[in-house]
């Protein structure tokens, strides 16, 4: 019996990859990716679940990759030593467990943490030589689980990252101003990040949502978030006046 239709502002996940390039500082590359991958246990809608390494560097990049995840922490959130977190819940421990299997059928695990049997802890896991068809590939996660990916051309790399239903957050290594000006004509996500994380966007400085099938509407913290929800009204008046209308009673 509604009279209306829906307004719906949707941001509904994402499959975000990082690409790093041969020219990048491979010690920025590896804390951004890090960070991006693992912080809040991977349960960020902007969470990296992908990096596209180009093939000169890729195994030097994974090897310090590895060692850099091996560093991390797991435990409870509320000590300061704690690097990783656990998961919101035992629903989402099991469902990340299926995909750590899945991934084991289709691809290589370069590390896996041990996790605390007691919580609902899930330890960083990175698979290695992933194919762009994979499930871990493919399907998001929200989970700390970071698929590594090789490409054999920066033209290899934007495709891998673009070769999945979202388009929400994506991020770049590179000191190479031909491959950052392609990656921002044509790495298709919402927030592009370069030479940085691609987690905690800052509200009104970099306004936050994708296309796809990660979201639809105006992005959240922008200058026109709010006027999304208003029912614009127009008024139009032709004030060529035709003689005016007497007024009852005025002398």
């Amino acid at each position: 019996g509604q009279k209306h239709l829906k307004r719906v502002v949707a941001e509904m996940g994402g499959k975000n990859a990082i690409i790093v390039d041969e020219s990048a500082d491979l010690d920025q590359a590896v804390q951004g990716v890090v960070q991006s991958a693992f912080g809040y246990s991977g349960q960020k809608c902007s969470a990296c679940s992908r990096v596209i390494v180009l093939d000169p560097i890729y195994d030097s990049f994974l090897r310090r990759l590895v060692e850099a995840t091996r560093s991390l922490n797991l435990g409870p959130a509320d000590q300061p030593s704690t690097k990783v977190g656990p998961v919101i819940d035992a629903d989402a421990r099991n469902r990340i467990g299926e995909y750590i299997e899945k991934g084991r059928l289709e691809c290589d695990v370069a590390l896996e943490l041990p996790a605390p049997d007691s919580g609902y802890f899930v330890g960083p896991v990175i698979f290695r030589d992933v194919p762009p068809t994979a499930t871990i590939a493919q399907e998001e996660i929200f989970g700390p689980v970071l698929a590594v990916m090789r490409a054999q051309s920066f033209a290899d790399a934007i495709d891998l990252a673009n070769g999945t239903h979202y388009a929400l957050t994506g991020g770049l290594y590179s000191r190479t101003p031909s491959h950052i000006e392609q990656a921002q004509a044509e790495f298709e996500v919402g927030n592009l990040y370069i030479n940085r994380g691609i987690t905690g966007a800052i509200v009104a400085r970099q306004p936050f949502g994708g296309f796809k099938l990660s979201g639809v509407g105006s992005k959240a913290g922008g200058p026109d978030y709010l006027l999304q929800f208003l029912e614009p009204r127009v008024v139009t008046e032709n004030i060529q006046r035709q003689g005016f209308a007497p007024i009852e009673g005025a002398d």
